[in-house]
């Protein structure tokens, strides 16, 4: 059986973006970094994470649990190996509210990443980098990060500095 779906044709200047239709006639847009029009947004936060080590995004995701500290909804973590995989999410215009860069990363690093990051988007995100080092917060702040935090990673710092950016 076949539904006919009528659409009203969009306002001169308007952009659809990832549009996908169901079989339940209804219409869903994607969300696109930055978009003004999902501020104060009902939707689930989006943290991305970004670290070589398979170790560091799981403590990172354990650190974040379903909830943050004094939130009654709950956010979505989505994380990455590689720079590559991330900037292709980023390609995708997918929905990202903070990211959480490892300094310690390699190839790239997440500070060359952040650094990156800020010169890139338009309207870039929050970003936290994780350091090994003390010594390397002033590099960090440098690269663009609105927050810096250090191995090992403490659950109660992480949440509330994430709490922190995300409002």
């Amino acid at each position: 059986m076949f539904t006919e779906v009528a659409f009203k044709r969009p306002a001169v200047g308007t952009t659809l973006i990832n549009m996908e239709v169901s079989v339940y006639d209804s219409v869903n847009a994607a969300p696109v970094y930055g978009d003004p029009a999902l501020q104060g947004s009902t939707l689930a936060p989006v943290i991305v994470v970004y670290s070589d080590d398979q170790s560091v995004r799981g403590a990172i995701s354990a650190a974040l649990g379903k909830k943050l500290p004094g939130e009654s909804r709950e956010h979505k973590v989505v994380d990455f190996a590689t720079a590559d995989a991330l900037r292709q999410y980023l390609g995708e215009k997918r929905k990202v509210d903070l990211f959480i860069l490892d300094g310690e990363a390699v190839p790239e690093g997440g500070m060359g990443l952040a650094h990156a990051l800020k010169d890139e988007l338009v309207e870039c995100p929050p970003i936290m980098v994780i350091i090994q080092r003390a010594q390397d917060s002033w590099l960090a702040k440098w690269s663009g990060a609105e927050a810096v935090i250090s191995h090992p990673i403490d659950p109660f710092t992480l949440g509330s500095k994430v709490a922190e950016l995300l409002h």
